[in-house]
Formats: C-alpha cells, sequence, structure tokens
C-alpha cells in the first residue's frame, strides 16, 4: 500500500491507479452522486482484492460520537486481515469536535487500514478549511462533479464503449439533451441500451427508440403506478407488458431503478434527513419528488431493501440460474410495493 504525498485524481483516472497503487486514505467529493458512489465502490473492491476483508461503516449525524473513528482505527480485523474504514459525513459538516479529530486521524494514519472519506460538494470556504486540507494533503482526493452539458456527449460515449457500444454524434446529442445533466438518469439510459442491443455500433433510431421508449404498454406507467400504490393498474400494466414481448430485463431495470432511489432516500431519512432532502440526495429534484414522497410515506422502512433483494432474485432467473416463474415474480414485487 501506497505512503506517498497527496494526489488529485480525477474519475477516468481512478482505474488505473487503483491497478497499481492502494493509498491509504480516500477523500470523495462532488455534486454528482452517481460518480462518488462509483469511485467508492472501486475502491472498496480494490481494497478488498488487496486482502482488505473488513469493512467498518462510520456515518456522521447529529449523535455522533467522534471517538468511534479512533476505536474503529485501533481495533483489530475480526478476520485477521488488513481493514477499511468507510467514514461518511453527508451534511460535510464534522463540527469543531469533528473538526479536530479528523485533523489528529489525519496526521497519523493507522497501519492495515484504508480509509475512504465520503462528502458532499464542498464549497471553497470547505476546501480551505484545516480538517479537509489535513486529509487532502494524506491521501487521495477526488472531486467527482457532473461534467458540462456541452462535454455529456463525450461522458456518453465513454459509458456506451463500456459496454463494447457506440453511437454517432446525433445520437449521442440526442440522449443529452434528454437526460438534462442528470448522470443517474444518463447512466440508466445507457443501461438500458446494453439490455436492448447486443455490442456494436447503434444508430440514432435505435437509440431514439430506447429512450422515448415506444412500447404500446409504456413501462413508464408501470413505474408511476408503483409509485402511486396502484397495485390493480400495475398488474394490468404488467400483463400488457408481457403481452407485447418487452424485454424482460428492461422491465427489471425500471423497477430496480425505482427502488434504488426509494430505498437510498430512506437510509438519508433513517440517518436525520428530511424526505425533501434525502430525495435531492438521490437526484430527485422540484415537482418530482412528489410521488417519491408519497411512496416513502407509504412504504414501511424495510419495503425498499426487501424488494431490492427479491429483485436480485429476479435477476438470476432471468439469467436462466434461479428457477421460477419470472412475470408471477414481478407481480410479487409490484405487490409489495403497491402495500399501504
Amino acid at each position: 500500500m501506497s505512503r506517498s504525498g497527496p494526489t488529485q485524481l480525477r474519475a477516468e483516472q481512478l482505474a488505473s491507479h487503483l491497478a497499481s497503487d492502494l493509498a491509504p486514505l480516500y477523500v470523495l467529493h462532488g455534486d454528482e452522486p452517481l460518480l462518488v458512489i462509483e469511485a467508492a465502490d472501486a475502491i472498496r473492491a480494490a481494497a478488498r482484492t488487496r486482502g482488505y476483508s473488513e469493512r467498518e461503516v462510520l456515518v456522521v449525524t447529529q449523535y455522533f460520537k467522534w471517538s468511534a473513528l479512533t476505536e474503529a482505527a485501533g481495533n483489530m480485523s475480526l478476520f485477521g486481515g488488513d481493514k477499511l474504514i468507510d467514514l461518511r459525513i453527508p451534511t460535510g459538516k464534522p463540527g469543531r469536535e469533528g473538526s479536530d479529530a479528523l485533523a489528529r486521524y489525519a496526521a497519523q494514519l493507522p497501519t492495515g487500514t484504508v480509509t475512504l472519506v465520503s462528502l458532499p460538494q464542498m464549497d471553497w470556504k470547505a476546501k480551505k478549511s484545516a480538517w479537509f486540507g489535513a486529509l487532502a494533503g494524506a491521501g487521495v482526493e477526488m472531486e467527482l462533479n457532473a461534467p458540462p452539458l456541452e462535454r455529456l456527449p463525450d461522458w456518453l460515449a465513454a459509458r456506451l464503449a463500456r459496454q463494447q457500444q457506440s453511437a454517432p454524434r446525433d445520437a449521442l446529442e440526442f440522449m443529452a439533451g434528454h437526460v438534462e445533466g442528470n448522470l443517474l438518469a444518463a447512466n440508466q439510459e445507457v443501461m438500458k441500451l446494453a439490455l436492448l442491443h447486443p455490442a456494436g455500433a447503434l444508430t440514432l433510431e435505435q437509440v431514439r427508440n430506447a429512450v422515448m421508449d415506444v412500447a404500446r404498454y409504456d413501462v413508464d406507467d408501470l413505474r408511476q403506478a408503483l409509485l402511486a400504490g396502484d397495485a390493480a393498474r400495475a398488474a394490468r400494466l404488467l400483463d400488457g407488458l408481457r403481452a407485447e414481448g418487452v424485454a424482460a430485463p428492461l422491465v427489471l431495470w425500471i423497477i430496480v431503478a425505482e427502488l434504488r432511489v426509494l430505498a437510498a432516500a430512506r437510509a438519508e431519512m433513517d440517518r436525520g434527513r428530511s424526505a425533501d432532502d434525502a430525495l435531492a440526495a438521490a437526484r430527485i429534484f422540484g415537482a418530482r419528488q412528489s410521488p417519491y414522497r408519497r411512496a416513502l410515506a407509504r412504504l414501511s422502512a424495510a419495503a425498499p431493501r426487501t424488494a431490492l433483494m427479491q429483485a436480485a432474485r429476479l435477476d438470476r432467473m432471468i439469467k436462466g440460474v434461479a428457477r421460477g416463474d419470472v412475470w408471477d415474480e414481478f407481480l410479487q414485487i409490484s405487490l409489495r410495493l403497491c402495500a399501504r
């Protein structure tokens, strides 16, 4: 594990860095949660590969005790290997006690430990703070912001290349205009294209049809029915989608996309954030929040997480790894999400 001086990395540099190095400390911050999540996932995976078999997650809330960070650093791994400390500060404001604790921690990083610190977008004042400077100076800092709109087509092209697909410039610009700078939505559109089309070059028509969703029974109607808790409508739509021959992976993609938003928002609410703030953290803004707020108020705290586990089983069924009726499983998940 490298203990070289401070480093700043861009998102596209992380993979090559992790292939040859693993720093003792990573500081992730920025205005795009998707990029922060992906970078954190890559770091955690690299740590596991190198034998960091235990992960301890610490979430800084109003009642968080900073002694927990010191204790986590001092405790030996239960599995005899090295440890990853996953420290999350959702507000980006550790307070006076936290600021001192973080500065001390950065000055003497524990051995046999990788520390991952996840933060929201930091303004210029926060970046000038002593605690942030101490963290950034002790390891690898990554500022993960959404690309400007004029560079979004290039970002989409790079995402398509990861799944061995490509698209002409006019198709990339069409996608960029449709998602309006929302990287989570953009990434979902790219993933949808992988489900609908094989590797290779895509046409503008293929991209347009995938983005605009031309099925007679629109899968977006299913999304709305699930958020509204309309079980009867969801069942009718599933029957229609099945009759239309809509690919099961696409229907699963729609359902999982909503489950992830609900599960992420619920997790933030459990940490004390309001529903509006929790949904904003999940990139759901303005008028789009209303159906999600109603769904969160209706569903139990565990329902989205339980449904996600059920969706994972359904994914194995679609791939032929597990047995069962795929469309009946879709109905069961839908009924769970429509429960009142």
